[in-house]
């Protein structure tokens, strides 16, 4: 392992994706050395299989939500005093460990504080066109009430340095926590750019909750919440 990437945590929120979890942290060991996988209550294998693959794991006694797994994964991360970076990262196999590292350089380079992910800044991800409308009215949305000028606002894959993460606080435990986390970046005034990445959507993601409805519940927490 390079020590280059001995800097940075990967935290990924884990609500039962035993199936996958472990190719899912093996793909990223192969680039950091640091992963952390907080199990949210997930009843299933998931934590046992993301710890036989080289993951720490922080587990949630009951599911409190994707935005409570992100925040617990956050502060184990930065009680580490070598931190220097910090990824969050889907269990479900849908990001690219490649899109994350080059995330991370730019980070390095100073070019910001904050990398945020978008599906909509190239043509690699397929999305269905209601979906694609829905995500895009969520994202109109939180440009609204934040003044981010943002593509997508609820993609999981972002990168941001330690004095980022020290902004954040979600309290927002469920999907609106992506909003809540846009807002926070805001506020911190801290510099940001977005990096097109590759969301492969799966049969497998399909049935975990990628589905039109779930992206329906995205806005309405959105409006809402």
């Amino acid at each position: 392992m390079d020590d280059l990437w001995d800097d940075t945590w990967v935290v990924v929120p884990l609500y039962r994706e035993e199936a996958v979890v472990g190719d899912v942290v093996r793909g990223l060991r192969r680039v950091f050395g640091r992963v952390v996988c907080v199990d949210d209550g997930s009843g299933d294998a998931s934590g046992e299989r993301a710890a036989e693959a080289g993951a720490v794991v922080v587990s949630h006694p009951v599911n409190l939500g994707q935005g409570a797994a992100l925040q617990t994964g956050l502060e184990y991360a930065l009680s580490d005093p070598t931190t220097r970076y910090l990824v969050t990262f889907d269990a479900d196999g849908q990001h690219q460990v490649a899109d994350a590292a080059a995330m991370v350089e730019r980070l390095r380079t100073g070019e910001a504080e904050v990398v945020l992910g978008s599906r909509f800044l190239d043509r690699r991800t397929a999305l269905d066109p209601r979906k694609r409308a829905v995500l895009r009215a969520a994202t109109w949305h939180a440009r609204l009430t934040t003044g981010l000028r943002v593509t997508d606002t609820h993609n999981g894959l972002r990168a941001l340095t330690r004095r980022a993460a020290e902004h954040l606080d979600l309290t927002q435990s469920r999907m609106a926590h992506a909003s809540q986390l846009l807002e926070q970046v805001a506020d911190s005034g801290l510099p940001y750019v977005e990096h097109p990445v590759h969301v492969l959507y799966t049969d497998y993601s399909r049935t975990k909750g990628q589905s039109m409805w779930n992206s329906v519940n995205i806005l309405t927490e959105s409006l809402f919440r």
